[in-house]
This record gives structure tokens, sequence and C-alpha cells, in this order.
């Protein structure tokens, strides 16, 4: 190179192979020059840089080197000097590696520093004195300090000068280690009468350019004769050491004889070394040279140290031997775990062998002693692989599942070879992400559910619960009422579904008479994108209450006429009166029902069936009976609490009817008010027997029709389907009739001889109560239709309407005889 300019042209080295990457560049470069373009060398785009986040790691001590994403190149950080980063080791380099992650990709890279003459030559001490016989011959040797230049190659010391020359030359010579011995050569004899004292100047030049050197002053003091210089008894010694073996260790003993007697034999022990590194491990015994360790030997900072010993007698003559010391190295150091880049969270669907870390490791130990083989903990789904010397990737093995594990904790142990084995771990811990891939499920296949009928509108019925496996949002459970009907009428008019709780409202009041049970699917989704569901189904049973009172069927409660039974005196006890028919729509308990009679005289002459209502006497019939008896019979069901329904049923105690006609002729009534009554009855009376007459022509021409019907029907040979009327079928199936009951009371004149029929269809026996018709009752029995078939409006309409004219008969007669 010509001058110093010359020395910071960078001059740049790739090399391409096995993913390395090489560069080199002098020492004392400013901050911030150019090293070399990375993207270009790697074949990298500079986004790749950037997206990568693309990093330097490096174990060194400090950093010299920065990347710049941006610019894609390798810039000088801080000044580097070869010789504090590399002291006497060449060729002096800089390793590291350039880290990208998404996907993770390493790359080494290494910056070569090259040396500038920048540091002169130097000697340990600027003055050294020797004492020299005039005896000493000529060609006598004298070891002279060597200097040291910081700098390497050509810029390391070259050359030595001594001046005056008059009595010494210097010699240099060479080892094979590349030491250069320097010595100081009598070429002419000495003479303390002329001179004694001498002064030489000894000058150490460099290599480089410009040229650098530095000066050492030599005294000498001319003595006495001293014929003989210590000789040792090998000029090399070799010896060995363990590291790290205590202080005061004796590593090893030189020997040096001199022929001389006296003083002059007397041989003094140094240690010449200019290195300060040397002297601060070793120290030599002045008097017996024994070499002691004078502080803690590392392998790992050298492995071999050259001692040069020199040895002195009283008359200035010296000898020098060197001391090479083997340093043996022990299993004294860890492997250390160094993570070059690491992810904490990973996605549970993560495909198998993706990176999760990256991992350096050494040792600084050598041999087997720095043979390293790394393991992981067992029972996770990760593999640890190796991808270059000491390198290792920690990868997924095996498809992960946020739900079985959330957390990992991977324990990461290396150990060496060496005896023993020592090692080091390192917990990395790896959280999983979740992904969407639970549908929620519910506690249950399916639900039931109760509600009392008459519920308030928005009551709590029931509760579904579902849970998902999944986290945080994919967990978040809303509920739906999936769209259906109940009998034609969408579910939502009955309940409704809270979207947070799952709380089951009913929309609506229910009523067990109309509806006992339906059922309707829950959909259960989650918060994932997609969303993922399932649902259920929840069946509502009605449960029923006391809200319907005892409906009495028979005796027909009318305000029209006066409806009895009449009681022959001669009736035996258990004589059947009459039955009251009442049914209860609700059910179970709440509708069974019971029978009472309420204001019962002391005497009573009849009771009520507690469970059939059938209506007995309990006696036989006196003279002191009255002929009209009211029976007032209370219908109690068996509900909390009870309802119940009242019925009078009239009775007449007579043998005949004139008894019982005898007693509506007792009434008074004021003349003004029965001739108004008259005009009213009257006009009643034309206008019901209008009715009358045309309902009777009409069903007549009905009841041939069908009767017509029912013959073709017959001819046609098809079959007859019997028809049940529906107003005396039990069809909740809950009542206390599960068939109709209907009595006829056939009576002739003479009451005595009376029978009772059971069984039969149509109106029930009635007693019409005529004063007009000379004492007479007239009994009216219904018979069986032609097909058997229930009344139709008509029918009911024109008994209706007979019953009302002859009540209104009745009334306008008896108001007439009696006034």
């Amino acid at each position: 190179m010509k001058g110093l300019a010359s020395l910071f042209i960078l001059f740049l080295l790739i090399c391409s192979v096995f993913g390395q990457i090489s560069y080199t560049i002098p020492e004392e470069m400013s901050k911030g020059s150019l090293v070399g373009n990375i993207a270009n060398d790697l074949g990298l785009q500079t986004s790749r840089l950037t997206s990568g986040k693309a990093r330097i790691y490096t174990r060194e001590n400090g950093e010299y080197i920065e990347l710049n994403r941006e610019r894609g190149v390798l810039l000088v950080k801080e000044k580097i000097d070869r010789e504090a980063l590399c002291k006497q080791t060449t060729p002096c380099a800089l390793h590291f590696q350039i880290i990208l992650e998404n996907p993770m990709e390493f790359f080494t890279a290494t910056v070569q520093i090259t040396d500038v003459n920048d540091n002169a030559p130097t000697f340990k001490r600027s003055e050294i004195h020797f004492k020299i016989s005039e005896s000493a011959i000529v060609g006598a040797k004298f070891l002279l300090e060597a200097a040291v230049d910081h700098d390497v190659g050509i810029n390391d010391l070259k050359s030595y000068e001594l001046k005056p020359t008059d009595n010494f030359v210097l010699k240099v010579h060479s080892s094979n280690e590349g030491d250069k011995n320097v010595e100081m050569v009598l070429q002419k004899p000495l003479d303390r009468e002329k001179e004694e004292e001498i002064s030489l100047v000894l000058t150490a030049v460099d290599g480089g350019e410009p040229q650098m050197s530095g000066t050492m002053l030599i005294r000498i003091t001319v003595l006495d004769a001293n014929d003989n210089a210590p000789v040792f008894t090998q000029p090399t010694y070799k010896t060995m050491v363990t590291e790290n073996s205590p202080k005061g260790t004796v590593v090893a003993t030189v020997t040096a004889t001199d022929a001389d007697q006296g003083s002059n034999s007397k041989i003094t022990y140094t240690i010449t070394n200019t290195l300060d590194d040397v002297r601060k491990l070793f120290k030599i015994n002045k008097e017996t040279g024994d070499v002691i360790l004078n502080d803690n030997i590392d392998f790992e900072e050298s492995k071999i140290y050259q001692i040069n010993v020199r040895a002195s007698d009283e008359g200035g003559l010296t000898d020098s031997c060197k001391l090479i010391v083997d340093v043996q190295d022990i299993n004294d150091n860890k492997p250390e775990i160094n993570i070059m880049s690491k992810s904490t969270v990973i996605s549970e669907d993560a495909k198998i062998n993706t990176i999760v870390t990256m991992i350096n490791i050494e040792d600084k130990d050598s041999g087997d002693n720095g043979n390293v083989r790394c393991y992981i903990s067992d029972h996770v789904p990760f593999v640890l692989k190796s991808s270059t010397n000491n390198f290792f990737s920690l990868v997924t093995d095996s498809e992960l599942d946020r739900e079985l594990a959330s957390q990992y904790n991977i324990t990461v142990s290396c150990s060496d070879e060496g005896v023993p084995s020592l090692s080091s771990s390192v917990t990395l811990t790896l959280q999983i992400s979740d992904v969407n891939d639970n549908a929620p499920v519910f506690e249950r296949s399916s639900y039931e559910a109760y509600i009392v009928e008459n519920n308030t509108p928005g009551l709590s019925v029931f509760t579904v619960k579902a849970r998902d496996a999944d986290w945080n949002q994919n967990a978040r459970v809303s509920y739906i009422l999936e769209d259906s009907s109940v009998n034609g009428v969408p579910v939502s008019s009955y309940v409704s579904v809270s979207a947070d709780s799952g709380v089951i409202h009913a929309v609506r009041s229910f009523d067990y008479e109309q509806i006992k049970d339906f059922q309707f699917r829950v959909k259960a989704q989650d918060g994932g994108s997609p969303p993922l569901s399932s649902n259920v189904t929840v069946k509502i049973l009605i449960q029923d209450q006391n809200d319907n009172p005892p409906q009495v069927l028979y005796p027909v409660q009318t305000g029209g006429s006066v409806v009895g039974e009449m009681v022959p005196r001669s009736a035996d006890v258990g004589y059947l009166v009459s039955k009251v028919v009442a049914v209860d729509v609700d059910s179970g308990q709440n509708a069974w029902l019971s029978y009472k009679l309420q204001k019962v005289p002391d005497r009573a002459l009849f009771e009520v069936g507690l469970q059939n209502g059938e209506i007995r006497t309990i006696r036989q019939v006196t003279d002191k009976d009255p002929v009209n008896q009211k029976l007032t019979v209370i219908v109690e069901d068996n509900g909390q609490p009870s309802r119940s329904a009242t019925v009078i049923v009239n009775v007449a105690v007579a043998d005949s009817f004139s008894e019982v006609l005898s007693e509506f002729t007792d009434f008074k009534h004021d003349k003004e008010y029965n001739d108004n009554l008259t005009f009213y009855l009257v006009l009643a009376l034309a206008v019901v027997s209008f009715l009358f007459i045309t309902c009777l022509v009409v069903i007549i021409s009905v009841k041939i029709y069908r009767w017509r019907q029912s013959r073709i029907l017959y001819h046609s040979g098809l079959p007859v389907i019997p028809y049940f009327p529906p107003s005396y079928s039990d069809t909740l199936g809950t009542g206390t009739l599960p068939h109709v009951y209907n009595y006829e009371v056939c009576r002739t004149t003479d009451s005595r001889k009376s029978d009772c029929k059971f069984g039969t269809l149509g109106p029930q026996n009635v007693l019409l109560m005529d004063t007009s018709s000379s004492g007479t009752m007239q009994r009216l029995q219904s018979k069986k239709t032609i097909l058997d078939e229930p009344d139709s409006p008509l029918e009911v309409s024109i008994g209706f309407f007979f019953h009302l004219f002859l009540v209104i008969r009745l009334c306008l007669f008896s108001t007439s005889d009696r006034y």
C-alpha cells in the first residue's frame, strides 16, 4: 500500500459457501463507514430485510457492525482497534449472524479486520543497566530486552539498531516460534581504565509506512574481570500445567551453572518476557529458578505460554533459555444456551415443522469437554433440530390443541461430554393462541321444564347452558330461539330466550286446558369467525292449576220454569230421586269431584252420594214431610284451594199431581199487577207459539231428509260410523264422567207404580206444573231419533220453545185462576 490514506480504502471479499459471507476491512475506520451490501451479497430484497425484522446477533463483546435495513448494507458502528480486539492473534475477524423472521432464517457473516501501522515499537523499560567485566572476551553475548509492536504483519517490528558500535555490535536471532532474540555482542575488549561507563542507544524500527520506532538507553558499567558466564542446562524447557491450578503451584525449575567462584558464580534468575500476561501469570524464584504460578490460568484464554528466563551472575554475564508451558484443559465451562430468536405465542393450527425458537449453543472447553448434546423435555409436541454446528431450531412436531394445553413450559437442556459432564438448561414459555375449532356443547342432550298455568307473562321458566372449550371471543356463547311453530303459531309467541344467559321466558300466560305441552329448539352459537353452533330440544310441560269450577250438566238450571222431581210417599229407603251430573275441565285431583247437600234439616229425607252425585231417600216419607222439597247440592273439586258449583233440585213429595198443584194455588198477587202480567204473558204466548210451530215444521223436514239419506246409505252397503255427541263425551279423559248418563223417570197417574229406566239417550225427565190443566201434570219424554243422532240446534230450539210455551201457559192460567 502507498500512504496512510490507502489503508482506509475498503477491500471487500465476498465468499458464498454454505450460507456464509465474508468481508475484509482495515481497522480504525470511522463510524458509519460502509462494510458491504449484505442484501445483494445474500441475494435478498431490502423489503425482505425490513419485513423480516433483520438484525445482527453476536456473542462477542460489543457490537462493531450495524445493519441498515432500508439500504441493505452493513456499516461500522464503532471504531475498531484491531490490537484491542485481537491482540497478536491473526487473522482478526468479527463473526456474527444475520437473523430474519417470518419465516425464520439466519446467515453467518465474517468481517476480517486488517492491521494499519498505528503502533510504534516500544520497550518495556526505557533504560537498562549492565555490569560487564573488563575481562569479558570478544564475542561475549548480552541479551537485551526485545521491543514490542502491537501491530502485525509488515507493520510489526522489523529491525534493531545499536549506536555507537565502538565496542558492541547487535545481533538478532529469529526462533522457530517467530520470536526475535536481541543480543549485544562484544567485538572489542573493554578497558575500565579508559572508559568506566558506556552509554548505548538501542532503536527498534517497524516495517510500516511511514516507519515508526522506539528507543531504549543501555548503560554499561565496566567491572573487573569475570571470565565465565552462566550456562543453562538446556536451551528450552517444556512443562504442562492444568488450568485452574491453585496459585503457588511450581510449574517448572530452570537451572544454570557458572564456572566462576565466589560472587561471580552467584546466579540470579529473572523473567524477561515483555508481555504483561506472562509476568502476571508467572513469577520465578531468583535464587532457585522455580517458575511459580502467580494467578489463575485459563485454557480458554491461552493454550500455551513461552517464558523467557535469564540467568545473570554478579559479573554481569548472562545466559537465557525458554520455558514452554502447555495448559491442559479441564471441563470447567458449562454449555451456554443463547436464544437467538423466539416466538412467545403460536397458533394452535400451526403446521408441523413450524420454527418456534432458534438457539445457539457454545462451550468454551475443547475436545470432548466442548462437545455438546441438547434435548428438550418429554411429552411436548415439539422437537429440537440441529441446523448447523451449535445451532438448533425448536419446531413443532405434532398438531397443537389449545383446549388440551394452552401453555407449554419447554425446558431445553444441554450437556457436554466431559468427565464429569456439565450441563445447563433454559425454560421457554410458549402460549398457544386459540382458533375457533370447538362448537358450543349443551350440558344435556335435551331439556324438560315445567310451568304452572296462568303464569305471569315474562316469567323465567328455565335456563339452558352450553359451554365452549375455546377461549375468549371464540367461547362467547349466544342463545337463539330457532323458528318453529306450535299449533300453527310461531313459537316466539310462546317463549323467548335471553341471548346472553340462555334464560327461557314465557311470553304469554298458558292455559293447561288449551295446551298441555310443546317443544322447540334452542341454538347455541359462539363468537368465532366463522361461528360454530349446536342446538338442543327443550320441552315445556304445562302443569294444571285449579282455575275452573265444576260445571253442572244435569239438572239444567233455567230461570223460566219450575223444574223438579217427584217422589211417591211410598218410596222405599234408598229410592233414586235424581242424579247430579257435573264435570271439571281441570285434570288430576283438581278434577276429582265430591257432592254434598247444603242446609240439611234435622230429619233429612234425602242424601247425595259423595262420589256419584245420586240423590236418594234415607228414610221413609211421612205425612209431616212437606210436598215441595228444595235441595241445594254443592259440587266441589279436590283442588287447592277448592272450587265449587251449586245446583238446586226441586223435589215434589206426593202420590199424585193434585197434591203438587195445590201448593201452587196458595199464592196471592195484586190485581193491578196481575192485569199487566196477564197482558205480557198473552203476548209472549203468541210469539212463542209462532216460533214453536216454525221450528216444529223445520225439524220434521230435517228428520225426513235424514231418514231418506240413511235409507240410501243402508241400501248402498257402506259401513255406518256411529256418531257420539261431543257435548256428552269426556274429550280430556280427566273428568268424572267417562260416559254419559241419562235418566228417564216414567210415572203413570198412579205414581206408586212408577218405574225407572237408565241408559236412554235424550233429555231428562221434568215435571211441568200447569194450574190450568184441571190438576193434572203431563209427562213429557223424548224418544230416540231414527238414527240415534244427537239433538240438532233445531231440536234444541223446539224443545226450548215448547218448554217456554208450557211455562207461559202455566203462569197465565195460574194468574187467571187466582184472580
